[in-house]
Order: C-alpha cells, then structure tokens, then sequence
C-alpha cells in the first residue's frame, strides 16, 4: 500500500517506522528536510515539497496528515487543488472536531475523502502500537480499515461515528486525562510534604500493583521520577497545553454539563505560568515523559 505522509513530529517518525516495517510504501515530507531524509534511508521516499507528495502517488492517492491543528488548514490550502476525486485525506492530528466536519463538508463538494483520526499513547504508541478513533464517512474508515489497525495496539482502534466524532472523542479523551493528572500530581504534593519521609518512587511503583489507581500515568511518573528525581528540580513548575482541555471545557459549557475537575485542571495550567508548584512539576514530568513535552518551558 502506498501513503502520502505529510508531518514528522514525535508523533509521525514513530508512525511512519513502524509502517515501514509493515512495508507499506511511503512517501514523506516535512518542513524539516532531515527528518524525511532519516527515513528515507530506512526505506521511505523523500519528497521535496506539499507538490511532490501528490504527484509521486498513484490515484486514488491516500494521504496522512499529521501536522499541528492549527498548520491543517495550511497544508490543505496547498494540496487540495492538486487532488482528484476519490482520493482520501486522513487528519491524524488533534484537531477540533468542528473543524473536521467542516472539512469533511469543504471535501466533499470536490469529491475528496476525509476521515478524521485521534491518535492517543504518545511517541511510544505511535511507534509500538496506538490507540486510534476515527470518523468520518463508514465506508471510508471499511476501506482503509487495515491502516488503523496497522498502526493500532490490538483491539485499539474503532469506527466512531461521522465526520468529527473521532477528534470528538479524543477531545473528551485528553480533556479526561487533564483530570486524572491533575488528581494525580495533587496527591504526590501532599505525599511530597507529609509529615513522613515517604520513598515517591517506590509509592508510585506501589500504586500500581493491582490498587485502584493502578494506570499508565502511575507508571509514568514512576518513570519520571527515575528521570529527574523526587524533587524535579529540572522540571518546570509550570505545566503547558496543546487545547484539548479547552475544547473539552466549551463543548461541555454548550452541552450545559459541568466537568468541574476537567474545569479546574485547565485552570491550574493557566494559572501555573504565574504560580509554578510541585504540582505543576509533577504534571510537566508526566507530559514529557508519556509525550515527549518540554519540562522546561510552557
């Protein structure tokens, strides 16, 4: 099978490497040019611009996109007068799922195919296996089916609904891990502080033996703090973004639901720019190590 794909951030290298290895064809490009010429020497062909993608594919073309939400737009402003009817467009990134059924829409009047895929486990799952959640046309997603389960974890992809519903659910996906980490970093500050001088590592390597918090965060941030120590002295106090907390917290506010934890775990990232915490260390930890984010700056 032969791909277009367009965008090597952590994300996309460890996609592509591990299509590769499935020996799917692919053609890449990325602004930056050494990250496509890495690949190509493991057998991937390099192209020299947005152009070249779509002339070295064969119709009906299929590209993946795997850009920052807000270079899409940008990248389908180049590409789109270059396809043809029936050629497909995957958006691996996370974008607001209003913006994919707008797309979706724009798409469709040319005859173009879009899905919309929310890709979760961080540069690890994209390299090893991820967990993915699609939407879009039914019989799109039928198609293409063995390329979501190529790059999936068993059993971790799924058909989610039409256009948007799979950016729709990993919006609420990453809005609920803003929760969970919040929770999480809160309880290893009073941990930190408690009137005991408590092992952070080995409590975190504890919790997850078969407790009720047992998760991935947990082993994390045992990860974590391998990394940079019980006092993550490295590790900015103050934790950044990306927007699907945001997204989570004004489609909710539409919806008239509250999500008070997701709400105040948005809040706490705001505020932590002008009051940096433990708290704050411990949530830029984890963010680095399951998604490679900066520990250092916002």
């Amino acid at each position: 099978m032969k791909l277009g794909y367009i965008g090597l951030g952590k994300m996309g290298v460890g996609m592509v490497e591990q299509l590769l290895e499935k020996r799917y064809s692919l053609v890449l490009f990325d602004k930056d040019q050494k990250a496509a010429e890495q690949e190509m020497w493991k057998g991937a062909t390099m192209a020299q611009s947005l152009w070249n993608v779509i002339e070295m594919l064969e119709r009906p073309r299929l590209i993946w996109l795997m850009v920052p939400h807000a270079a899409v737009d940008d990248v389908l402003k180049d590409i789109i007068p270059l396809l043809h009817e029936g050629d497909t467009i995957i958006d691996g990134g996370n974008s607001f799922y209003k913006d994919s059924q707008r797309r979706y829409k724009e798409l469709a009047e040319r005859d173009i195919h879009f899905l919309d895929a929310g890709v979760s486990g961080g540069p690890r799952g994209a390299r090893e296996g991820a967990c993915v959640m699609v939407g879009g046309n039914e019989e799109d997603y039928k198609k293409y089916e063995h390329l979501f389960r190529d790059i999936a974890a068993e059993r971790a992809y799924a058909y989610m609904g039409p256009a948007g519903a799979g950016h729709f659910v990993k919006m609420v996906h990453n809005g609920i891990e803003y929760g969970m980490m919040q929770s999480l970093a809160e309880g290893f500050e009073v941990l930190k502080k408690a009137p005991y001088s408590l092992n952070l590592s080995e409590i975190a390597r504890l919790y997850n033996e078969r407790s009720v918090i047992e998760s991935r965060l947990v082993g994390w941030l045992k990860e974590a703090y391998k990394t940079y120590g019980e006092d993550l002295t490295e590790v900015s106090g103050s934790v950044g973004q990306t927007g699907e907390g945001m997204w989570t917290v004004q489609t909710a506010k539409e919806l008239s639901i509250p999500v008070s934890a997701i709400e105040t775990s948005l809040a706490f990232r705001n505020q932590s720019a002008t009051h940096p915490s433990y708290t704050g260390k411990v949530l830029s930890a984890l963010r680095n190590t399951f998604g490679g984010h900066d520990i250092k700056s916002l």
